[in-house]
C-alpha cells in the first residue's frame, strides 16, 4: 500500500521525461546539488538535434532580464504546502462548485497543478501595473534573505511577501517581470486547450508584458490586443496623457481555440433591437402599414445614443417581420467576376431585368436564385434600382470581437451601493462581456489577482442572463488593508474580507434581481498553510529512536479530517469543487467525494467492518492513515478486502 507523496509537481523531471521520450541521445547523467548522480539534459546535444545549423556564442534575439533563469526555475520548483478548508468563511459549502483561495498565487497555482490541470477555459488578470506606488510579491530568490528582509515594505495577516516596487529600485522592471513570468508559465498549465487569458495593463508595462507572454504563449496564439479607451485623460502625465490601457488576449493553442469558438461576442443590443421591432410589427392593422411600422421603427433606432453603427444598420423590417439590413451583392473584387456571375434579376413587379454590377454578383447564379426563393432579395420599386441582399439580424447575432473598447464609468458606485468600499474595481459588464465571447455555459474561469472579486460577481451576472453554470477560482493574497482606508474603518482587515463579502452581497443581489435563476452564489473557502504532515514525513532521517518509541504520528495535530481529505485530493489531481459527503459507520467517519470518486476514513483503528463497507461502494480512490491499521497485517487485510470487493480501486495510505 503506498503513500501519498503530498507536494506539488516536480515539473523539471516531467519535463526531462518528455524530451527523453523525444530525444533520448540528449540524455546524460549529472551530478545534482546535492551531490547524487542523476538523469540531466545535454542540451548541446539538444541543441543540435533541433537544429540543421548551431548558433555559437551569445547573440540571438532574446527577451531577458536580471532574474529570468530564477524565475523560470522557481516555477517548476515543487512546494509541500497544501489548502486548509475554511467552513466557517464559506457559503454553500455542499452545494457550490466556486472557489474562493487565500494565499500567495505563484503557490496556488502550483498547488492546482495537478487538480485543475488543463481543465480552466477563461484566466481574466488585472496584476498591478508596476506603477510604482503599488505592492509586487517578492519573488527574487537571487537576494540574500536579509536584504530581501530589509526590502519588505508589507507583510500579510500569514507572513506571506509583499514590496513596494518604487521606480528608484534599480531592478524596477525586474522584479515585476520575474514576478509575472513563473506565474504566466504556471497559468498556462491551467488552460484548457482551447482556453484564453486576457491581461490588464497600462503603459509602464505593457511592453515587457507583451515579450513575456510571447515567450510563456508564443506568437502564434497572439489573438491581439484590445485597447480600453476609459475617455479621460491622465491628469499627472508627463508626456502625451494616456487615456487608454491595454488587454492582452492569448490562446493556449490558438489552432484549436478558433476551431471549437468563432472568436465573437454578442451583439450588445440585438435582443433590444428584435423586441422593439416585434413590437412594431404586432401593430399592423388597416390603419397601421408596414411602411408605419418601418418608419417608427428607423425613428426609434435613430434616438438610441448607445447602439453602435453597425447595430443601427440594422433598421427595416420585411413582410414577415424579420429585421434585416440590405447589403450590396456586388463582386468585391477589382478583376471581373466568372460569367456565371453575371444573371441577370427579374423584377417581380415590372417583371423587366435589374441593373447587374458592373463586376458581377457576388454570388453564382445557383446561389442568387437559392436567397431569390427564399425572399432575401431587396428589390427597389423598378427594375432601375440594383437588388440588394436583406442580411437578417436574427442570423447575424454576433460579432467579432474589435480592437477598440469605449467605456470610461466605473463601478465605485455600484460597490458604494453594496456597501463594499474598494477602490479602483474592475468593471462588471467589461469583465462579463469578455467572459461571455469566450466560454461556454459550464466553462471554469480563474482570476489570481482576484483583488474586490469583480471576476466572480460578473461569472454570477452572466450566468443569471443566461442560464449558464460557469464556475469561478478566486485567488487573493490576504493584503492588509491600510489603516486610513475606508475598507479599514468599515471593518474590513484585508483584502481577502473585502472579496468574500462582495461575493456574498452580489451573489444576494443578482439572486433577488432574478428570482427564478437556479444560481450557485456560493463559495467554497480555502487557505494556503504548511503540509499537513510533520516534517519527518519528508525527511525520515530525522527520526530518532526516542520519536520511534513514542509512536509520533506524522500529521500535525491541529490538522482536521477536512484538512486531510482536500489534501489527498490535490495529491491525486481530484477537484476540490466536487461534491463530498460523509456518513458516521461503526463510530467511524467516511467521507466519499463525488459519488465515488474518493472514500476515505481517518480514523485511529479502523474496524474491518469499515473496510467492508468502503470497498463496497467500489470508489476509485481510497485512503487511510496510515495509523489506522494496528499492524502490518491490518494492511494485508485491506488490500484483500479491496481486492475481492472492488479490485480496481487504488488503495494509499497517509
Amino acid at each position: 500500500m503506498n503513500k501519498l507523496k503530498f507536494e506539488t509537481p516536480d515539473m523539471v523531471t516531467e519535463n526531462v521525461d518528455k524530451i527523453a521520450a523525444l530525444f533520448p541521445s540528449a540524455i546524460t547523467e549529472m551530478r545534482g546539488e546535492d551531490g547524487e548522480i542523476k538523469r540531466g539534459v545535454n542540451f548541446e546535444v539538444l541543441k543540435q538535434l533541433l537544429s540543421r545549423d548551431v548558433v555559437d556564442g551569445d547573440e540571438c534575439y532574446e527577451f531577458t532580464w536580471v532574474g529570468k533563469r530564477a524565475a523560470m526555475a522557481e516555477a517548476s520548483r515543487p512546494i509541500t504546502k497544501t489548502l486548509r478548508p475554511v467552513k466557517a468563511d464559506s457559503r454553500d459549502w455542499d452545494t457550490t462548485e466556486n472557489l474562493y483561495i487565500e494565499g500567495d498565487n505563484l503557490e496556488v497555482l502550483k498547488i492546482l497543478q495537478e487538480s485543475y490541470l488543463g481543465k480552466v477555459k477563461m484566466i481574466y488578470i488585472d496584476p498591478p501595473y508596476n506603477t510604482g506606488n503599488d505592492f509586487i510579491y517578492a519573488d527574487d530568490f537571487m537576494r540574500a534573505q536579509e536584504e530581501e528582509n530589509e526590502q519588505m515594505g508589507m507583510y500579510d495577516e500569514d507572513e506571506n511577501r509583499l514590496f513596494k516596487n518604487t521606480d528608484t529600485n534599480g531592478r524596477f522592471h525586474s522584479d515585476w517581470c520575474s514576478m509575472i513570468y513563473s506565474r504566466l508559465m504556471l497559468a498556462r498549465n491551467l488552460l484548457t486547450d482551447d482556453g484564453v487569458i486576457l491581461i490588464n495593463m497600462d503603459e509602464n508595462e505593457i511592453t515587457n508584458l507583451q515579450n513575456l507572454c510571447l515567450e510563456a504563449f508564443g506568437a502564434s496564439n497572439d489573438l491581439g490586443t484590445i485597447i480600453w479607451d476609459k475617455r479621460n485623460p491622465k491628469g499627472d502625465a508627463k508626456g502625451i496623457s494616456y487615456q487608454h490601457e491595454y488587454i492582452l488576449v492569448y490562446a493556449k493553442n490558438k489552432a484549436v481555440l478558433t476551431e471549437k469558438c468563432k472568436i465573437q461576442r454578442p451583439k450588445k443590443n440585438a435582443s433590444a433591437i428584435l423586441k422593439k421591432a416585434a413590437q412594431l410589427y404586432a401593430k399592423i392593422s388597416d390603419a397601421y402599414t408596414l411602411d408605419d411600422a418601418n418608419a417608427d421603427f428607423a425613428s426609434w433606432m435613430r434616438v438610441q445614443t448607445d447602439f453602435s453603427g453597425g447595430e443601427k444598420a440594422y433598421n427595416q423590417m420585411a413582410e414577415n417581420g424579420k429585421v434585416f439590413q440590405p447589403v450590396s451583392m456586388g463582386w468585391p473584387n477589382k478583376k471581373k467576376a466568372p460569367d456565371d456571375y453575371f444573371m441577370p434579376l427579374i423584377h417581380p413587379v415590372t417583371h423587366k431585368p435589374c441593373p447587374v454590377p458592373e463586376r458581377g454578383w457576388r454570388n453564382p447564379s445557383s446561389t442568387m436564385k437559392e436567397l431569390e426563393r427564399k425572399g432575401l432579395i431587396v428589390f427597389g420599386v423598378d427594375e432601375t434600382t440594383q437588388p440588394r441582399r436583406k442580411y437578417l439580424l436574427e442570423e447575424n447575432m454576433y460579432e467579432n470581437i474589435p480592437s477598440l473598447l469605449y467605456y470610461g464609468g466605473s463601478d465605485t458606485d455600484l460597490l458604494s451601493q453594496m456597501g463594499i468600499p474598494f477602490e479602483t474595481p474592475k468593471v462588471v459588464s467589461v469583465c462579463a462581456e469578455h467572459i461571455k465571447s469566450f466560454t461556454e455555459n459550464d466553462d471554469i474561469v480563474l482570476d489570481f489577482f482576484s483583488g474586490s472579486a469583480t471576476t466572480a460577481h460578473a461569472v454570477m451576472q452572466l450566468n443569471a442572463e443566461d442560464d449558464g453554470r460557469r464556475k469561478f477560482i478566486m485567488v487573493q493574497l490576504p493584503e492588509k488593508c491600510d489603516e486610513a482606508s475606508e475598507a479599514y474603518k468599515a471593518g474590513y482587515k484585508n483584502i481577502c474580507e473585502i472579496g468574500k463579502e462582495r461575493i456574498r452581497r452580489a451573489g444576494d443581489k443578482i439572486q433577488s434581481e432574478h428570482p427564478d435563476a437556479k444560481l450557485d452564489t456560493g463559495f467554497r473557502v480555502f487557505r494556503v498553510d504548511e503540509s499537513n504532515m510533520e516534517d519527518v514525513y519528508y525527511h525520515p532521517e530525522e527520526l530518532t529512536q526516542t520519536m520511534l518509541g513514542g509512536m509520533v504520528s506524522n500529521i500535525k495535530p491541529d490538522r482536521t479530517d477536512l484538512d486531510l481529505l482536500y489534501a489527498c485530493l490535490l495529491d491525486w489531481g481530484v477537484e476540490i469543487s466536487l461534491s463530498h459527503t460523509q456518513a458516521v459507520i461503526d463510530g467511524c467517519t467516511v467521507h466519499n467525494v463525488d459519488n465515488g470518486a474518493l472514500c476515505a476514513c481517518f480514523d485511529e483503528r479502523v474496524p474491518l467492518s469499515v473496510i467492508d463497507y468502503m470497498a463496497k461502494q467500489q470508489p476509485l480512490r481510497a485512503v487511510f492513515r496510515d495509523s489506522s491499521f494496528a499492524a502490518d497485517d491490518s494492511k494485508i487485510n485491506v488490500t484483500e478486502i479491496f481486492k475481492n470487493l472492488s479490485p480496481d480501486t487504488k488503495v494509499k495510505v497517509i
